[in-house]
């Protein structure tokens, strides 16, 4: 039997990349999942495609509003897995930064995870598991523009501490996956420069970015028996970039 068998599990930013891999991967080993989407339909619905059991669950995760519609919409089907991954990424260099661009990344990489947290909770089972996609850049500093990216992700590791102790008493487990560079679509961009693409791969121990698989193998292990005596960790996924 699949180790995930028979459970329900709510993926956020499902529609690609990690999100994407993360999905799939639980879909394989059993759980019905729960594909939230903001805007792209389509991706969405190809990965749907893949899973044999699952819903498109769409919301615009820097509206309360619309986070709270999405999760009414699940009319109470139990959730045993909860994976916050939707998070935006850039570079935000101190000085030319607009407001715009710090309210948004701070709506959804902070308030949407905390709001949406929040408002499933009633639909988490007893002995649930949350695991949040958080970042090496929380861990680090870098004079690359991408200190509101680190301070985001270093408060994603700051709930998961908290949320481990507060959550304990409903058996609830609460971990983070902080990955370092990742070879997906919304990093395409950037490292679409060769140059930035052989400074991050030179900077890598094994000479390469990380593969969102290797992602979700590790969020897998953080939803299965066998880490069930770890909460409030953050795990370096990082190909020792971090060590």
């Amino acid at each position: 039997m699949s180790s995930l068998q028979g459970q329900t599990a709510l993926v956020t930013g499902a529609s690609r990349g990690i999100g994407r891999a993360i999905a799939l991967l639980l879909a394989k080993e059993g759980a019905q999942v729960l594909l939230h989407y903001h805007s792209n339909r389509a991706a969405a619905e190809s990965v749907a495609r893949e899973v044999n059991r699952s819903q498109l669950l769409q919301a615009d995760l820097r509206s309360p509003a619309e986070i709270d519609r999405m999760v009414a919409s699940l009319a109470g089907i139990p959730v045993d897995i909860l994976v916050n991954n939707a998070a935006i990424w850039g570079t935000t260099p101190l000085g030319s930064t607009s407001l715009e661009t710090l309210n948004a990344m701070l709506d959804i990489n902070v308030r949407g995870m905390f709001w949406l947290t929040q408002a499933a909770l009633p639909l988490l089972r007893e002995g649930a598991r949350i695991v949040n996609i958080s970042s090496i850049a929380g861990r680090i500093g870098r004079a690359a523009g991408r200190s509101l990216y680190g301070a985001t992700k270093a408060a994603v590791d700051a709930f998961t501490r908290n949320w481990a102790l507060e959550l304990a008493a409903r058996k609830i487990r609460v971990n983070a996956v902080a990955p370092g560079y990742v070879e997906t679509d919304m990093t395409a961009d950037f490292f679409a420069d060769e140059k930035i693409l052989k400074n991050a791969t030179d900077r890598q121990p094994f000479g390469r970015l990380a593969y969102p698989d290797e992602v979700a193998d590790v969020v897998l292990f953080l939803c299965s028996p066998a880490s069930n005596w770890i909460t409030g960790e953050s795990v370096n996924v990082s190909g020792g970039f971090v060590a």
